[in-house]
């Protein structure tokens, strides 16, 4: 069994590669593979928390803290291992490489869309840029879009980063249990994410952070996406978490 698991993947081929190829390898895979997904599940599934005692309490920082500081070590993980490689021949770019970029490129579009994505505001605050009260709390068209593109783009790098670590590995001939491991890590990744999503855990984020009066601009515009609800809608599934204006919330 453990001749078989330190085995490489294609037996025609040996599994051989330098130092710096090795840890390059490492810090991607710890960076996208592990540490990017947990970080999204968070983010979607965390904006009220069990036992918070929604919407008395509102705007809980434990998604986005998490959310912020798991990202900001995938970049740092990400650039070092970048240069871990550099210089590379161009001209011997393989697919690997390629989606390695894509991803970079991503990165680098995340990281400016979350600089730009304008002021937070509140109901009575006054925005930095002198809006009334803040692109997020009155929703603007530039909030809109980024939320979109930050959202989409987002799901995307990281089905994308799967791709690559894949690519990679195959290039590296990297041995069965690196492939297993990786392989039952996602798979654990999935059935946690189905099973939170089944309990109606995706919150509205606006809702989370501003409870749901009327009142608020936010909560006047259509609902907010796939998978998404919020917290004051009637209609529950049968798994849903249920939460009752004012009351604790509660799993069913």
């Amino acid at each position: 069994m453990w001749e078989w698991l330190l085995s490489p993947i294609d037996a025609s081929r040996a599994h051989e590669v330098e130092v710096a190829i090795s840890w390059h390898a490492r810090l991607m895979v710890l960076g996208w593979g592990v540490i990017a997904p947990v970080a999204v599940i968070i983010a979607r599934f965390f904006k009220v928390l069990p036992g918070q005692n929604w919407p008395q309490e509102l705007d809980s920082q434990v998604w986005w803290r998490t959310h912020w500081i798991g990202q900001t070590i995938v970049l740092l993980l990400s650039v070092i291992g970048f240069a871990l490689v550099l210089p590379g021949d161009l001209s011997k770019m393989s697919l690997h490489n390629w989606l390695g970029y894509a991803v970079l490129a991503a990165l680098i579009l995340q990281v400016l869309l979350g600089i730009f994505r304008g002021s937070k505001g509140g109901p009575s605050s006054l925005a930095a840029d002198g809006s009334p009260r803040g692109h997020h709390y009155d929703m603007t068209p530039w909030r809109h879009m980024f939320e979109t593109l930050h959202k989409s783009i987002g799901y995307g790098v990281l089905v994308l980063a799967i791709a690559t670590i894949l690519s990679g590995l195959w290039k590296a001939n990297g041995p069965i249990w690196m492939w297993l491991s990786l392989m039952i890590w996602w798979a654990a990744l999935a059935v946690i994410f189905i099973r939170l999503q089944k309990r109606g855990m995706a919150v509205d984020t606006y809702q989370a952070i501003w409870g749901d009066d009327p009142e608020h601009p936010g909560n006047r515009l259509p609902h907010p996406g796939w998978g998404v609800r919020r917290l004051s809608d009637t209609e529950q599934g049968e798994d849903d978490v249920r939460y009752d204006r004012g009351d604790r919330l509660r799993g069913h």
